[in-house]
């Protein structure tokens, strides 16, 4: 497990410089024209209130294009060799601001188009304004992919039955639920999710400002290309 924010994004500069070819961008498009789509590593536009990342950051990475009609409706066309080790979290962020006590909602619907094949995770990714905690809900997964740190058991919350797991990356803590059953569309009521983290569990405080809720796709590989859509999503917060 590794950050997805500027934090990691400092790391992972330091990385070999990845082949990212102008001709993948021409196969990864969508069947309508895109309004935004970029091949390059740290690709990133904002449209209508969401923020899109290409997010390439895992070394040994191979090729990864993003498109986008709008900042929810979007995809990625990757090309990861089958190796240990997430490559990239493509994604669209919405920023919320607010702290866990002084929020009355947080909810997402999500509807997403996933391969067979490669290893992944469909997830959301939801940080405090200090990067010190971040907390991962896993929608499907597939392939040689797994969550880091123990398991604390599950739990239902949120319209959704988890496992959870509770680690550490050496950077922050992070709390990873991982649903019961692959799911491809859905609603998850967020706030529930994380007062049982501050309020029951006492793992961060109900004081923490939440910042980005992330939604994507952490590649560990998708040798060949693959193809990954966010069909709709939203994020909303009061």
């Amino acid at each position: 497990m590794a950050l997805r924010t500027l934090k990691r994004m400092t790391k992972a500069l330091v990385a070999p410089a990845l082949a990212l070819g102008a001709t993948v961008g021409l196969a990864s498009a969508p069947a309508q024209a895109a309004v935004w789509s970029s091949c390059d590593q740290w690709g990133n536009t904002t449209l209508n209130g969401y923020t899109l990342y290409n997010n390439i950051w895992g070394s040994g990475a191979g090729s990864q294009c993003i498109w986008a009609n709008s900042g929810t409706s979007w995809g990625v066309w990757a090309n990861h060799p089958d190796t240990g080790g997430i490559k990239s979290y493509p994604n669209s962020k919405k920023y919320v601001g607010r702290t866990i006590s002084g929020l009355s909602s947080l909810t997402s619907t999500y509807n997403v188009t996933v391969p067979s094949s490669g290893a992944y995770n469909t997830s959301y990714d939801i940080w405090d304004t200090d990067y010190d905690y971040e907390t991962m809900l896993w929608v499907n997964y597939n392939g040689a992919v797994g969550a880091l740190g123990t398991s604390q058991g599950t739990l239902t919350l949120g319209g959704n039955t988890w496992t959870v797991y509770k680690g550490n990356n050496g950077s922050n803590d992070v709390f990873s639920f991982l649903r019961s059953s692959d799911s491809t569309s859905g609603t998850i009521d967020i706030l529930p999710i994380l007062k049982w983290i501050a309020n029951t569990k006492g793992w961060m405080s109900s004081s923490e400002t939440i910042g980005d809720v992330q939604f994507g796709f952490e590649i560990t590989s998708s040798s060949g290309g693959l193809d990954f859509a966010a069909n709709n999503l939203t994020v909303s917060s009061s």
